[in-house]
């Protein structure tokens, strides 16, 4: 596809992707178990102009220096990453896109921080911290 809707848990926010994912990955970093109270996070990647939130509004929280999360301020999901390394991107919970089969999933990111009890057991790549060029 080369849009996709999506929306948070309780369904006050509401948001179009209007282009394809520049990347997508599952991150394991401590920061994003700790956010979402998961094992880890899976992303896509959008440029930050390809978002419209179509209804309500994401609440942002500053987790670290230079990282922003958004959330539903309602119910709690976890909708949003951007970080100032990587200005004119916005990382999206694939779990809140809808109908997003099609994304293609490139590496795990963070695995030095993988939770214990967490298997990999597909043949994406693995970096210990992040792929180069990424944040």
């Amino acid at each position: 596809a080369s849009a996709y809707s999506g929306r948070c848990f309780c369904g006050f926010v509401r948001f179009r992707l209007e282009d394809s994912p520049l990347y997508a990955c599952h991150c394991h970093c401590h920061s994003c178990q700790r956010a979402a109270g998961a094992a880890f996070v899976s992303w896509a990647t959008f440029a930050v102009d390809v978002m419209r939130i179509t209804d309500g509004v994401i609440t942002e929280y500053q987790s670290s220096p230079g990282v922003t999360r958004g959330f539903c301020g309602h119910c709690g999901s976890s909708l949003t990453y951007a970080h100032t390394a990587r200005p004119g991107e916005i990382d999206v919970t694939l779990a809140s896109i809808e109908d997003a089969e099609d994304i293609v999933l490139r590496a795990h990111i963070w695995v030095e921080d993988k939770a214990p009890w967490v298997v990999i057991a597909d043949d994406l790549p693995q970096y210990a911290r992040k792929v180069t060029g990424q944040a």
